[in-house]
């Protein structure tokens, strides 16, 4: 056991050639720390992440992941680090431990494979929470909340490696980022800030289950992604209750799917030159409608 908390970052010395010479020089790189989630004793997934903000990536990842259903959930946080990585350890309140007691038994098949079996091909493709939203925003709002990014991801200036989450509101703007290697994590991480955040209390930042028909609150902005869109961050968005996904790059077709299924518009090769809307375009209403011949 160490009493040392890793930094985020670490400088190393490169050699670079550019210009037709070498040149030795340091660079800023993101480390990456094995980290253990650990729920009433028993190991439930290890990540590879970045160590930093990773209270509210325990809170996010267990929110997400609908094993609890809020923070109250949680009984117990204890984080220890290792040499060889980190554990978050999380006692759950009542039957919330029984539940993933339940589903660590489902999951448990004999050659020992955690995605084997029908239950968990349903699993990996789940229906989505329905999300309800009267909300609706300009095209500048869309790209205000693209272009607030930048300056907020310290990780990204330093190291050009790690992946960011954000969420933007009309009246605050910005109201939360996180960054990491991962760009699930980043998602979590930001899930679990935005539990804690007065802005949002009045949504519920995300429910439990399979959804099933389930109905999630709508949080008060876009959720914006540095990273490409996959169905897992369709889901966990989902989960979290974004009304309004923004992403960088392109979706997956499964993205595009789960996204209408959820009822999240789902916004993607967003630049500073304009986005492309893959699903549900009602929420994005232009102050002046264009026509194009």
């Amino acid at each position: 056991m160490t009493n040392e908390t890793p930094s985020p970052t670490r400088s190393v010395t490169r050699l670079a050639w550019r210009e037709g010479v070498f040149s030795q020089g340091e660079r800023v790189i993101p480390e990456e720390t094995a980290v253990s989630l650990v729920y009433d004793g028993g190991s439930h997934a290890v990540m590879m992440a970045s160590p930093a903000d990773l209270g509210d990536f325990a809170v996010g990842f267990s929110l997400t992941e609908g094993i609890i259903a809020s923070p109250d959930d949680i009984a117990e946080f204890e984080r220890v680090d290792h040499d060889e990585g980190i554990e978050l350890r999380l006692w759950l309140k009542g039957d919330r431990g029984a539940a993933l007691g339940a589903r660590r038994r489902m999951l448990a098949g004999p050659t020992g494979c955690g995605l084997c079996g029908i239950d968990s091909l349903a699993e990996a493709v789940r229906k989505p929470r329905a999300i309800e939203s009267a909300a609706t925003f300009s095209p500048a709002d869309v790209e205000a909340a693209l272009a607030s990014l930048p300056s907020a991801q310290e990780l990204g200036r330093l190291t050009r490696a790690v992946h960011a989450a954000g969420f933007w509101t009309k009246a605050d703007g910005l109201l939360a980022l996180r960054e990491d290697v991962g760009r699930h994590n980043a998602l979590d991480k930001l899930a679990g800030a935005l539990a804690a955040s007065d802005a949002v209390a009045g949504a519920d930042v995300a429910t439990t289950g399979k959804a099933d028909g389930a109905v999630t609150s709508a949080l008060p902005g876009i959720l914006v992604l540095t990273s490409r869109i996959s169905v897992e961050m369709v889901q966990k968005a989902a989960m979290i209750g974004a009304p309004v996904v923004v992403a960088v790059s392109a979706p997956t077709a499964l993205a595009v799917r789960i996204a209408g299924e959820a009822g999240i518009t789902l916004i993607g090769v967003a630049r500073s030159d304009g986005f492309e809307i893959f699903t549900h375009p009602h929420r994005i209403v232009p102050e002046r409608l264009a026509h194009v011949a």
